[in-house]
């Protein structure tokens, strides 16, 4: 499963190429201005910090959400307590768009992920141009130099690395390559398969100055409340959100 999401997120990136040049997508970036800091937007804090998601659909579960209008959903997401937001750009498993991100960087203040399958300099390129602060670098999806390189070019041109991880070796390489943001997925993405107490049995291997995220299998408040117990300085949250009252339940989880 993993390889193909992958293999199609490429596959879209090479063929976006074709009507944008690298070149084009690097005289965006020269023109940007600089990225929110989302190692302070996500920074140690006395509650729990929530990293809400747009999505729309996932391979495991099909159709969420329709999300008609991306925006109205950041911006509330924003008004309710999100420290930042996480887009999900992937076309063919989660229903996202790069327009997602323009349309959500255009709407809100707040620090924005692209979350995708990226594998090449042009992915990060693209999200830098279309207003994200953050990239995800997925260790099972990567060989190790080549995630070490595309989070070398990723904080040249300003942007955070989230580093997410699924298990203890992948947690140690995520350590040794100093990794400010590290993610700890609970659900599996070769399998779907989730395991709610993953990040509990792994969270002592990050030192205390990263700032650990927890990603993933959050339903509820108790959910959020099992995280920070454990560790988590944030909590990725997106099918709770989007198939819910983000209204109310933002305000929950932000007071855990």
């Amino acid at each position: 499963m993993l390889a193909g999401l992958f293999a199609g997120a490429l596959e879209d990136a090479e063929t976006r190429a074709l009507s944008v040049s690298r070149q084009k997508l690097e005289q965006i970036v020269s023109d940007s201005s600089p990225t929110v800091d989302a190692l302070v937007a996500l920074s140690k804090s006395p509650n729990i910090r929530v990293l809400a998601e747009i999505k729309r659909a996932s391979p495991s579960k099909g159709q969420l959400s329709e999300i008609a209008d991306a925006g109205a959903l950041a911006k509330t997401y924003e008004t309710f307590g999100a420290s930042a937001i996480s887009v999900l750009t992937e076309s063919r498993g989660f229903g996202g768009s790069l327009d997602d991100l323009t349309i959500v960087r255009k709407a809100t203040n707040v620090a924005l992920l692209r979350k995708d399958f990226i594998s090449n300099e042009y992915q990060i390129l693209e999200a830098r141009a279309a207003g994200a602060d953050i990239i995800l670098l997925i260790v099972a999806g990567l060989p190790s130099e080549r995630l070490l390189q595309l989070k070398q070019f990723a904080e040249d041109l300003g942007l955070a690395v989230l580093v997410e991880t699924h298990n203890e070796a992948e947690v140690r390489f995520a350590v040794d390559a100093d990794t400010r943001l590290l993610g700890i997925n609970a659900r599996d993405l070769s399998t779907f398969e989730t395991d709610r107490n993953l990040f509990a049995k792994l969270a002592h291997l990050i030192p205390s100055e990263t700032i650990k995220i927890a990603e993933s299998a959050v339903r509820n408040v108790e959910d959020v409340q099992h995280y920070r117990s454990s560790g988590a300085d944030v909590v990725l949250v997106g099918e709770a959100l989007v198939t819910g009252d983000a209204e109310i339940l933002l305000p929950l989880f932000t007071a855990v």
